[in-house]
């Protein structure tokens, strides 16, 4: 079968994906192989946390990471920002570049109620909120509080070493904790 010059690099030649030229075809295909068919890792709070160190891998720690709502008796509020992740934690796995917050599991929650849940990829929770690199996801709370399967995150990918934040509102509670272990994706390139 003969290529034109045009056509060669869509069927016959072998193209750079994630170490190519940013947002070209071949580039996006890749990143979305990736994303697809790469392993994850998961993290807990650390064992001995530092100011670049804030997530162990599973296997070397097995506290899950703990977010606290606001008030939100009368008016949904948020608590506070907790750094998740320190420039220390990424890459996870050798020679990776980029990674993205892919999943959570929920090890227990507070209140019976629905979770409202901010990550963050900042310098800081507010940073990510005024960069737009955050996402936003709810979760439901029944009577058992404990959870066995794992809630998707979509968010954008971020260079390895990017600050992770995380904060929640428990809907109608003073207070409300929710504790979550956190699985990521990382990319070359």
């Amino acid at each position: 079968m003969s290529y034109s010059a045009e056509t060669a690099k869509i069927d016959a030649l072998a193209t750079l994906g994630l170490n190519g030229v940013s947002n070209s075809l071949a580039y996006r295909v890749h990143e979305i192989e990736r994303h697809l068919h790469s392993g994850g890792s998961w993290f807990g709070v650390a064992n001995t946390p530092t100011a670049a160190h804030f997530a162990d891998r599973i296997g070397t720690c097995t506290a899950p990471f703990q977010i606290d709502g606001g008030d939100s008796s009368a008016t949904p509020t948020w608590g506070s920002w907790v750094q998740i992740l320190g420039s220390d934690d990424t890459p996870a796995r050798t020679s990776m570049a980029y990674f993205d917050p892919h999943e959570i599991l929920i090890a227990t929650a507070q209140e019976e109620v629905v979770y409202m849940l901010q990550f963050g990829r900042g310098a800081s929770g507010a940073a990510a909120l005024s960069a737009g690199t955050y996402t936003e996801l709810v979760v439901g709370v029944d009577a058992t509080k404990k959870f066995k399967s794992i809630t998707r995150v979509q968010t954008g990918r971020g260079p390895a070493g990017s600050l992770l934040w995380a904060r929640c509102i428990a809907i109608g509670k003073n207070t409300g904790t929710i504790d979550f272990y956190l699985g990521i994706h990382e990319y070359e390139g």
